[in-house]
């Protein structure tokens, strides 16, 4: 008898664990965003931000123009939150489709090397820019806005 109601006690508490968390992205032909969040150390975002704007934003403009990602987004908040919950700029990027978002790009290598003649001053400054960084995180997101 304890070992039933053990067993229907247990699948009663899982019910909810599996019913959490977001939908899955839509369909296959569906564009996919993708949320990228950087935490940077205390004092250095402005450093962090002119980076940014120098090195992976043009290359993000230029992946754009291929088709390749439909639009690039950059926010920072407008007020502060509490030191675990902080993060100092988003970068929201919408693929046209999953497939696209979760596989490596063929063309980045050469995009950099356009972009970037320089190459040893740009790796130096994306070095810098990891460096001053606390964390990264990305975080797929799902349109759930009902259409009606």
């Amino acid at each position: 008898m304890r070992r039933i109601l053990l067993a229907l006690l247990l699948a009663v508490a899982a019910v909810p664990a599996f019913a959490q968390g977001a939908p899955p992205q839509a369909a296959a032909n569906a564009p996919y965003t993708i949320e990228y969040y950087y935490k940077v150390q205390w004092g250095h975002q402005q450093e962090f931000l002119s980076l940014f704007l120098k090195n992976h934003y043009p290359l993000l403009k230029k992946i754009v123009e291929t088709g390749r990602m439909s639009s690039v987004k950059i926010e920072s908040p407008a007020y502060h939150t509490t030191e675990d919950g902080r993060w100092d700029y988003r970068v929201t990027i919408t693929f046209p489709n999953s497939t696209i978002a979760t596989t490596a790009n063929p063309q980045e290598e050469v995009l950099i090397k356009q972009l970037y003649p320089d190459q040893e001053a740009y790796k130096r400054e994306e070095q810098r820019r990891f460096e001053i960084l606390v964390s990264h995180w990305d975080l797929p997101v799902t349109d759930i806005t009902p259409s009606k």
